[in-house]
């Protein structure tokens, strides 16, 4: 096996450290699922694969070191003995109390933190901090995608339906906010604190369960567990769409996507790994992506030029969805089209045509600058 220098030889060398830590598989909603246990690394891989054959012509070579945690094991101990002053990028696919735990370590501040895993809108606001940049949309810019659309069909009032666990919470808050900011009406809201196998009597405790007194267009499910959001559809009292965590869905990625050449990125993936892109694998691809992009511009391997460039004006990626992709300076949020899909077929693509911004229509998903709590003197 060839040593790093040889294929670095003569060549400005940009490295870069992926830490993530293994999680207990939760187990799946329906067995026809898979158990996919690495996602985001194979996206990172992929992602060097097209940085290097750019570094050919650039003279640049980019090295991806991955750090696996043991599910039982210290993440901190880790960062510190073996990442905090090796590499001045540092990919987290990590949750958000690790990121930022991270991130205020005094090592960090000199390290740009590219976060792909987190979907929290309280690390673009009040948890931010100014040493990270987040991949995946957040909870706020996936619930304007939806509010969006759901407005195109004129499909106004909704029946939220929410589960028990923290993240249905702030999936429902960034629903209700949409539905504010959009002008719907929730018109009932819900808590499905059922305790039995939702596969043995869906048939008739959810007709039960949803059969309310006003009707409605849409029921909005926040199920990010999948708990019970699969069994809605088809069995809700009312003959209603489903949309939110399940049914329609917004998303960062989706295996169903094909155009402006995502049907490519998705085939090499595939043959790759063995299986389909997830979320996750394609926020990777784009981290790493986005370092190489800079990289190139700035001909440089140093932290302070390629991090003034990615939150620049001139800083662009392709991401396989029709239009650039960049970052926001206010909270490092990557703004990009989402992916509003059903299980098998993409149905559309936000912003939906109509919705306006003075600047870019991609700002009307999520937090816009004026909306945002985020201070970088805090929390540094």
């Amino acid at each position: 096996m060839l040593s790093l220098n040889v294929f670095a030889k003569g060549k400005q060398v940009v490295k870069i450290a992926y830490l993530t830590q293994l999680q207990k598989p939760r187990p799946p909603t329906s067995n026809i699922d898979p158990i996919v246990e690495n996602k985001g690394f194979p996206g990172a891989e992929l992602g060097v694969e097209d940085n290097n054959t750019t570094g050919e012509y650039t003279k640049q070579f980019f090295s991806l070191d991955k750090f696996i945690v043991p599910a039982d094991g210290d993440v901190m101990e880790i960062y510190t003995k073996k990442i905090a002053t090796k590499y001045a990028f540092v990919v987290t696919n990590l949750g958000p109390q690790l990121t930022n735990a991270i991130a205020d370590l005094e090592q960090a501040q000199n390290q740009l933190i590219l976060d792909v895993q987190t979907v929290d809108d309280a690390l673009r606001n009040k948890e931010c901090r100014a040493n990270v940049l987040h991949l995946l949309p957040s909870r706020a810019m996936r619930a304007d995608a939806l509010a969006q659309y759901l407005m195109k069909k004129r499909w106004t009032k909704w029946f939220l339906v929410v589960g028990t666990a923290p993240e249905d919470k702030l999936f429902s808050d960034a629903l209700k906010r949409a539905a504010k900011r959009f002008g719907m009406k929730i018109i009932q809201e819900k808590a499905w604190e059922h305790t039995f196998d939702a596969r043995k009597s869906a048939q008739s405790d959810v007709a039960v369960f949803t059969q309310i007194e006003d009707d409605y267009d849409v029921l909005v499910v926040a199920d990010e567990q999948g708990q019970f959001g699969e069994y809605l559809e088809y069995r809700t009292w009312f003959p209603r769409p489903v949309a939110g965590t399940q049914g329609l869905i917004a998303t960062s990625w989706h295996r169903a996507h094909e155009q402006w050449g995502a049907s490519q990125i998705q085939n090499r993936f595939k043959e790759r790994a063995g299986r389909w892109m997830e979320e996750q694998d394609y926020s990777a691809y784009l981290a790493i992506r986005a370092i190489g992009e800079s990289a190139t511009r700035t001909k440089s391997n140093e932290l302070k030029p390629i991090k003034d460039h990615l939150l620049g004006n001139e800083f662009a990626l392709q991401g396989y969805k029709g239009t650039p992709l960049s970052f926001r300076s206010w909270d490092h949020q990557l703004r990009q089209p989402i992916l509003l899909t059903a299980p098998r077929s993409l149905v559309s693509v936000a912003p939906i045509e109509g919705f306006l911004h003075p600047k870019t229509e991609l700002d009307t998903l999520g937090y816009d600058q004026p909306e945002t709590d985020c201070q970088w003197n805090k929390g540094q």
